[in-house]
């Protein structure tokens, strides 16, 4: 199913500037908090109204400023599922999965019976919210969501408060839950985890402006634009200045890269992944960094060094080392240089 989102908002001094079309059924939003994630959702599901825009489900139009289209929420099929999944709290689990939905009383109950089933919820008809554990409640907000079969389901941050075990959980439990639903998820996190696990496109929001749009892997892959190389992991962004079509320079580091691949005349920056630093230990070899230990975090499964480049006044360059890796780095001490293998280096604009 076909989905476009063009909305254009201001509050005060900040702007919500969105706009992009899909028909993959997986979405996500990325950005950090404050950047416009949940206004785009509000937006989409009638909460909030965008000053100017357009938004459109296949054929429903929910909203258009030209033609002053408006749907009300209750009018939009679309299902929102806020971050502490806003139960009744005096309603049983059975009442709040039916609290949406409307006609005939015995088709309602069935439709009910349907989604405790569904949703594993056998047994816990007659509980209170709070008699249920975080998964369980999470359940019962997806099935009252699921009860009236809306065309698209919002998810906002729904695992934000959660424990990292908890969390990793029940985001497999959702995705289980949700593999037999034909219509469009939207998921809206601040977590690139969260993100790169369940969505196959890619919204990547910085402070109301939409940086980029597309494929999900190839946008953490290859993300060319600095706030998205950030805001997908990125630890080293450092700026630079082009020589020429196949070599820059990186003052803070004291170094020249030289490239096969051409380097576009609007590259301010490069970034290269934690992970990806390969150490040189003896003779100084292309590409490489002479570095010196800052500080040092250990931890079960990865090392995390904080180095620095040439200049004292440069960032931190970040390093973190698996443990493959471990009883050589004991063994030698921190290398003297650390190279950026080319096929790992970010692009940036």
């Amino acid at each position: 199913m076909a989905m476009e989102v063009k909305i254009h908002k201001k509050l005060g001094e900040y702007e919500l500037d969105v706009h992009w079309k899909s028909t993959k059924k997986r979405i996500g939003i990325l950005g950090a908090s404050g950047s416009g994630k949940s206004l785009t959702l509000k937006s989409i599901a009638g909460i909030e109204h965008p000053d100017q825009g357009h938004i459109q489900i296949g054929d429903h139009v929910l909203y258009d400023s030209d033609s002053r289209i408006c749907l009300k929420p209750q009018k939009r099929n679309v299902g929102y599922m806020f971050q502490n999944y806003a139960l009744f709290p005096t309603m049983t689990v059975e009442q709040n999965v039916g609290a949406g939905l409307v006609g005939n009383k015995k088709k309602k109950q069935e439709q009910v019976q349907k989604m405790i089933r569904h949703f594993r919820l056998e047994g816990l008809e007659k509980r209170l919210p709070r008699e249920l554990s975080g998964g369980q409640q999470q359940r019962v907000a997806l099935a009252r969501i699921m009860a009236y079969e809306p065309s698209v389901i919002l998810l906002d941050e729904p695992f934000s408060a959660l424990d990292v075990f908890l969390k990793d959980r029940l985001q497999q439990e959702m995705m289980e839950l949700l593999s037999d639903y034909d219509g469009t998820v939207i998921l809206v996190s601040h977590s690139r985890d969260e993100i790169y696990r369940f969505s196959e496109e890619l919204l990547v929001i910085d402070d109301g402006k939409q940086i980029c749009y597309g494929d999900t892997k190839a946008i953490f892959d290859c993300p060319e634009q600095v706030e998205a190389a950030r805001l997908t992991g990125c630890k080293n962004i450092v700026q630079v200045k082009r020589l020429d079509e196949h070599s820059i320079e990186i003052p803070d580091w004291g170094i020249r890269l030289h490239l096969e691949q051409e380097i576009d005349a609007e590259i301010t920056h490069i970034g290269l992944r934690a992970h990806e630093f390969i150490p040189v230990w003896g003779e100084r070899e292309d590409n490489c960094i002479p570095v010196k230990e800052k500080g040092k975090a250990e931890f079960p499964f990865e090392w995390k060094y904080f180095l620095k480049g040439e200049t004292e006044e440069s960032d931190d360059i970040c390093w973190y080392v698996q443990k493959n890796l471990w009883d050589e780095l004991t063994e030698k001490s921190i290398p003297d240089y650390l190279k950026l293998p080319e096929k790992e280096i970010l692009l940036l604009k």
